[in-house]
């Protein structure tokens, strides 16, 4: 299964202000045909910040979430703007969503959220070193920043408002990460 389904035809089926679908029609290799219908991939990259006030402190926000139309416990994350790299959209981002700037960044892993139909990516950074420094946002409320000890991570995960799988993965692979040092 290393050789992917040929793509014979991709279009456009339905458009909004901010997601397109598409019907993707393919060939397996072993010559069945399918159409799936999957969100067209933005353009945009996104980041996702796990920012660090020490090795057992992660800096979190709580926002709304229209998806869930209910106020979660996340990480700071945004999209890149026109010409950045991931490290200087990851430090504007959490200067504008947590108020703090980070002078030490590693890029952990990229993950998609459900692959299955899109192909939307988000890159996870640790970041450390925090120094505190703000920058306007466009959230149309201000966020509320909370620090979290990551050796309670076990509790964060059971709370309600913790439901954002990739936060929890990022999180994981953050203790994981520090445990090895």
């Amino acid at each position: 299964m290393d050789e992917k389904p040929e793509i014979l035809d991709t279009r456009l089926i339905a458009k909004s202000r901010l997601f397109g679908i598409e019907e993707l029609h393919l060939r397996f290799t072993n010559g069945e045909e399918r159409t799936y219908e999957r969100l067209r991939t933005p353009p945009i990259a996104g980041v996702m910040m796990v920012p660090l006030l020490d090795d057992d402190t992660v800096v979190m926000i709580r926002e709304y979430g229209a998806g869930t139309e209910s106020y979660e416990l996340t990480l700071p994350k945004g999209a890149y703007e026109h010409g950045e790299d991931w490290r200087d959209a990851a430090n504007r981002e959490l200067k504008e969503e947590a108020g703090y700037g980070a002078r030490r960044m590693s890029l952990m892993k990229e993950l998609t959220l459900s692959p299955g139909y899109m192909g939307h990516r988000i890159k996870v950074v640790l970041a450390e070193d925090l120094y505190e420094e703000s920058l306007p946002g466009d959230e149309p409320e201000e966020l509320e920043v909370v620090t979290w000890k990551l050796s309670e991570l076990d509790r964060l995960i059971e709370r309600d408002d913790v439901t954002e799988a990739r936060v929890i993965a990022a999180l994981l692979m953050t203790k994981r990460l520090l445990e090895k040092r």
